[in-house]
């Protein structure tokens, strides 16, 4: 730039409402938003989440429910959690084709699974009854290879039932390999691999933890999931491996706290780039506005844009809804 003020005015671009909606370097879609849901089975009425003022876990007519709203205001997917009555060791209702989520994908997916798309989160932690995200060795820790083989049997059933995408969120070692090999094998070779890449150990998932109900009984998530101070190029290397392992598409959760992180995986790759907008970065805007201390529409669009602008394609996000119907 050579022109100085007087002459350079960028303020010109930023006078009026129409001015800037014109000149705006990032814009949201409904498209673009996805919406996490949880269905809990054997209640009746939805559980409102304490930590998450406007969401439930649902049950299975009321996630209905919420499916169609969502597909009615535009929304791109819909990404299903499920909490069974049951849960052990190896968390068996995870691949149970009579289980919550295969009886709630197959109820979503023929209500509107022609106008969004239907994933599933491929884990084992809201399954089993201690809370972590794979099988125990005699000594406590997550065994990596014997949770593949369960991680492949969740994301059959799961296909079986009707998912439209596998979304892997455990963070072993070697899981998309397993699964794709999996899917491939019973054929689903059409169903596409939203890899959870690079998810952090993060301080920001307690709210979640009590809508899924799986928080973990002892220990923590430490030892699998990525540590934010962790070595430079970490994220990178997790997204490659699973790339080459055949991923069609790769997440960053959480979203705010790791921009700097988005960015790098959007400059890198060639594939649709997700970030989970988590449930702390939900609540602390939700309990912020509650206590009349932000906007609360104005901080969910500006996070919102921020997470845009950082490099996602796709975003999770609780508001996915709301955000949509004033998108239109």
């Amino acid at each position: 730039m050579s022109a100085q003020f007087p002459v350079a005015r960028p303020r010109r671009l930023r006078r009026t409402a129409a001015m800037r909606r014109m000149v705006s370097g990032t814009r949201l879609h409904p498209a673009e938003l996805v919406l996490p849901l949880f269905v809990k089975e054997g209640i009746d009425e939805p559980n409102p989440i304490g930590s998450m003022p406007g969401v439930f876990q649902h049950t299975r007519d009321s996630l209905r429910k919420a499916a169609h709203e969502a597909a009615e205001a535009g929304v791109g997917g819909l990404i299903l959690f499920g909490v069974p009555a049951v849960k052990d060791a190896r968390g068996s209702a995870a691949d149970d084709p009579d289980g919550i989520i295969q009886q709630a994908v197959a109820d979503v997916v023929a209500d509107v699974g022609d106008a969004l798309v239907v994933m599933t989160d491929t884990c084992l932690d809201e399954f089993t009854d201690h809370g972590h995200c794979g099988i125990l060795t005699p000594g406590g820790e997550v065994d990596n290879d014997a949770t593949l083989e369960r991680y492949a049997a969740a994301a059959v059933s799961q296909a079986r039932a009707g998912s439209q995408v596998i979304a892997p969120s455990g963070m072993m070692d070697g899981q998309v390999a397993a699964i794709r090999a999996a899917l491939d094998a019973d054929g689903f070779e059409q169903i596409p691999i939203l890899a959870y890449s690079v998810k952090y150990a993060s301080a920001f998932y307690g709210p979640f933890r009590e809508a899924a109900e799986c928080a973990p009984q002892f220990g923590d998530r430490n030892a699998y999931q990525q540590d934010a101070a962790g070595p430079v190029g970490e994220a990178l290397r997790e997204v490659r491996l699973d790339l080459d392992e055949g991923a069609d598409g790769v997440m960053v959760k959480p979203a705010l706290a790791y921009l700097d992180i988005l960015r790098q995986v959007r400059d890198a790759v060639d594939v649709p780039v997700a970030a989970y907008q988590v449930s702390g970065e939900y609540a602390m805007i939700e309990a912020a506005a509650a206590n009349g201390w932000i906007d609360r529409d104005r901080a969910i669009m500006e996070s919102l844009v921020a997470i845009r602008r950082a490099g996602a394609d796709m975003i999770l996000t609780y508001w996915a809804t709301e955000v949509a119907k004033k998108l239109q």
